[in-house]
């Protein structure tokens, strides 16, 4: 329960801004949940971690918000000491867990203004801040409808907005799009890129990796506790990019003759249609122009998952 909260960031950081994790280990017991995390998160992008159940992911982000202490590594969060100096990382970073309470019986303004005062925003700042973060998050018409009375989609996005009352530098984010719907996904996006656009260093974990590829600027990779990649979006390992595509023909016998005399490797055919994996966009629009010339009735052709996907089950592979 929040019940009382650091004094409001005076200033810039004395070093660094964002977050920067080197060495992270975390035991519980004879469990070793996070064995060696390095992650990099700069401000104005959107930095995902990205990993199987049990890699640590959530973890670490206890660690970046202060719930946890670390065994051994370096953190820094908008330039601070989590472990030494926890009340000046939580006054310039924003925390929203997978799973999270709200007080049901206040109203949507209730609770960001009550949340606003734990902060010390002072009575007026924390409710016009209320006014504006229920703009934010799309519910102004629960601003004096109690909490118990929103869907599980706009509970999440009022925890969102709870994060944000104090105007963090660093947000953390938790599988932020558990249990949402389509239309609360891409509100979700826009609302992250947003905030990315204005400067804070947005760490989102999450297992819809269509989403995070629409996303994010940045992605580092765990597994066991590891890090074991951190890329650019647009600079994913080169093998990241052989995915498979998915053609569909109404002569699936004149698809594979085409497919066996260019030597395309290839699965199928089956009701699907037949699976070719491509190593980029460029050769799926080779691919189609050739079984185009080779007057193959084509019907469709559609790459099976993203790069990001490919990069993660590439790079979660080699350590198993």
């Amino acid at each position: 329960m929040l019940t009382s909260g650091p004094e409001p960031a005076a200033g810039p950081p004395p070093s660094g801004v964002g977050v920067v994790a080197k060495g992270v280990r975390r035991t519980f017991g004879p469990v070793e949940a996070v064995r060696g995390i390095d992650l990099t998160a700069a401000p104005g992008e959107v930095t995902a971690l990205v990993g199987p159940n049990g890699a640590g992911k959530t973890t670490l982000l206890l660690v970046l918000a202060t719930l946890l202490v670390p065994d051994a590594g370096e953190v820094r969060v908008a330039g601070f000491d989590p472990v030494r100096e926890p009340d000046e990382v939580r006054a310039r970073m924003g925390w929203s867990p997978d799973v999270f309470g709200l007080y049901d019986n206040l109203t949507g303004r209730e609770y960001l203004e009550f949340v606003g005062e734990a902060y010390r925003l002072g009575r007026a700042r924390a409710r016009t801040r209320a006014g504006e973060l229920l703009e934010l998050a799309r519910l102004p018409e629960f601003a004096d409808r109690p909490v118990h009375t929103m869907s599980r989609g706009q509970k999440q996005r009022l925890g969102l907005a709870r994060a944000l009352v104090h105007e963090p530098q660093v947000l953390l984010l938790d599988e932020p799009a558990s249990g949402l719907d389509p239309r609360s996904r891409v509100e979700l996006r826009e609302l992250l890129r947003h905030l990315a656009g204005t400067g804070t260093a947005v760490v989102v974990s999450s297992h819809l990796l269509g989403d995070l590829e629409e996303l994010a600027d940045r992605v580092v990779f765990v597994d066991r506790g590891a890090t074991v990649g951190e890329h650019r979006l647009d600079q994913l390992p080169a093998g990241a990019q052989l995915r498979p595509w998915r053609i569909r023909a109404l002569d699936n016998a004149a698809l594979l003759v085409a497919l066996d005399r260019h030597a395309y490797n290839h699965d199928g055919p089956h009701a699907g249609g037949v699976d070719v994996r491509l190593a980029s966009d460029e050769a799926a629009a080779a691919l189609l122009a050739g079984l185009i010339g080779d007057g193959v009735p084509v019907i469709s052709c559609q790459p099976l998952g993203g790069a990001l996907e490919a990069a993660y089950l590439q790079l979660t592979e080699q350590g198993r």
